[in-house]
């Protein structure tokens, strides 16, 4: 028998048409020359052998745990340049201890005071741009004299004040904006696998032991 198309496949065709519309509306909305910026501080972090870090709750902690695990795997291994990458948000008993003996606001934050030092990168993200945490972390950030990017909404939240450069998107949906998170530190890695040949001088081989 030929297969019928239910009532309820349709609406469910219907919502994931309408959901890759607006998504695909946003992706052009995004600030390229913002991007290319962020690009080049990480390229600055990377040949100055500083440490990149990056933080998130739920799905901005996957989304920062990714990106860490591409920095340091696809963008280093076999490359004459390594990243030097801790993502905040993977170390459950850290993370864990200070939420219970110091609060949750702090966990990223006491971290960062033990491994950031002057000129590291912070990259925070957060779809709400109101994550206590998060914006802890950025203020913790600027006073030690690191860096600050943010990945958040562009329509509300403090984030996007505080930070350095701010990697905007112009959506409130979570979803959307996850997907456009994904996307934007998808690109920031691509740049270093995918983009242009790094003009600036390779560093030399190590002597051989032989």
């Amino acid at each position: 028998m030929p297969h019928e198309t239910s009532h309820e496949t349709m609406l469910d065709e219907s919502f994931a048409r309408d959901y890759l519309v607006k998504l695909a509306d946003l992706l052009p909305r995004l600030d390229v020359a913002r991007i290319a910026q962020a690009i080049g501080w990480l390229r600055d972090a990377r040949d100055a052998g500083r440490t990149i870090f990056a933080c998130g709750n739920g799905g901005s902690g996957a989304i920062a745990s990714e990106l860490v695990g591409e920095l340091v795997k696809f963008c280093s291994v076999g490359r004459p340049r390594r990243f030097r990458a801790i993502c905040l948000s993977d170390n459950v008993s850290a993370l864990t201890a200070c939420a219970n003996d110091e609060g949750y606001e702090q966990v990223f934050a006491e971290p960062l005071r033990n491994f950031a030092q002057r000129g590291d990168l912070l990259i925070a993200i957060s779809g709400s741009g109101n994550s206590r945490n998060v914006l802890t972390a950025v203020e913790t950030a600027k006073e030690l004299g690191v860096r600050t990017i943010a990945l958040t909404n562009g329509e509300g939240g403090r984030l996007r004040e505080i930070a350095d450069l701010p990697l905007l998107v112009p959506a409130s949906h979570m979803g959307r904006l996850e997907d456009c998170f994904f996307i934007t530190t998808h690109i920031l890695c691509y740049a270093f696998v995918d983009g242009p040949p790094d003009r600036r001088p390779t560093i030399p081989a190590a002597p051989s032991e032989e």
